[in-house]
């Protein structure tokens, strides 16, 4: 039986908290990891209950983004709330998903992650810079279910 904690190595998950952070680090938006073994329904639906359960709709500017990974499923979701999907190009999600597939289709699952926390922190740098005033809102580090 697959166990989610056998899907990265604790390098690999500290690698994609380091990315995390650096993509947090010139904007004031939020970016959280999620890893589970299945969704056990439509991937979308488990993903916005995951940022629900997550407390992730709860940032000021409502600029948090979610990548949900459902490994035995072979699916994943970028959700982003909606302060950030009013203000990205309407491809947005779709280029970041496909950087992210590229990658998971060779194996390369941590670098996939990681690829897709940067280009959404590059985004959100873009419509959210940082300012003297901002907290990290959300943990930085992969929650899994």
């Amino acid at each position: 039986m697959f166990k989610v904690e056998d899907f990265l190595s604790v390098k690999e998950e500290q690698e994609i908290v380091a990315a995390i952070r650096k993509a947090e680090r010139n904007t004031s938006g939020e970016i959280r990891v999620h890893i589970e073994s299945s969704a056990n329904k439509d991937a979308f639906k488990r993903a916005l209950e995951v940022f629900h359960l997550l407390k992730m709709f709860n940032t000021k500017q409502q600029n948090a983004v979610l990548i949900y990974v459902a490994v035995v499923d072979h699916k994943f979701v970028i959700y982003g709330d909606d302060g950030i999907n009013n203000v990205v190009p309407k491809d947005f999600w779709d280029s970041t998903k496909n950087t992210m597939q590229t990658h998971f289709k060779e194996g390369n699952f941590k670098q996939g992650i990681i690829e897709g926390v940067l280009k959404a922190g590059e985004e959100l740098k873009s419509h959210f810079p940082w300012s003297i005033n901002d907290e990290d809102e959300l943990s930085n580090e992969i929650s899994k279910g």
